[in-house]
């Protein structure tokens, strides 16, 4: 009974410091009109890139319920389902999807490099900026959802994307956090 107890708590512990990881990143903002720059994507990207699909998606939506039901773990500290149905509820539905995506390939990939990582981090970017400028462009029209949910993003999305791929390939390597999840294994 004690052993399964363990295996369990070795299972979900990388989970939820993932989300607890996406939530730190979030804080870390430049604000712009409709949509800041957060660092969550970068979180997002890199934890389902070490984590897998699975458990990259479930960080994600324990980081998404967290912030449905009030705690401030949103870009700025903000919370509540009005943020996930505003402006930035795209990005933020964006990053499950972007989880999938990145997690499963990351997954598929027979062997690691940087290439292929900046490869992956770039599809998942694209997914979180496509759902993004899509639900922003409800909001605002899609020429405005472009001007303020694309455009200034872009450098940004670059340099999230390099050293996503840099930090993700170099612990995937190492088996740094891998290592970790995979304890039930041993």
């Amino acid at each position: 009974m004690l052993t399964n107890q363990k295996n369990m708590l070795q299972k979900l512990l990388p989970t939820f410091l993932a989300a607890i990881f996406i939530a730190i990143f979030a804080q870390i903002t430049i604000p712009l009109p409709y949509i800041p720059i957060t660092g969550q994507s970068f979180a997002v990207l890199l934890v389902a890139y070490l984590l897998g699909w699975n458990r990259g998606m479930i960080a994600v939506l324990l980081y998404l319920f967290a912030g449905a039901i009030g705690l401030p773990v949103f870009a700025e500290g903000a919370s509540g389902i009005a943020k996930l149905k505003g402006n930035s509820g795209g990005f933020l539905y964006g990053f499950v999807v972007a989880a999938f995506v990145v997690g499963y390939l990351s997954e598929k990939l027979e062997s690691s490099s940087f290439n292929s990582a900046l490869q992956i981090m770039t599809l998942g970017t694209g997914v979180i900026l496509f759902f993004g400028v899509t639900h922003l462009s409800i909001h605002i029209g899609f020429q405005k959802a472009l001007q303020y949910g694309l455009y200034p993003f872009i450098a940004g999305a670059v340099v999230k994307i390099v050293l996503g791929a840099a930090v993700g390939n170099y612990l995937k390597k190492r088996k740094t956090l891998s290592t970790v999840a995979d304890l039930d294994n041993s």
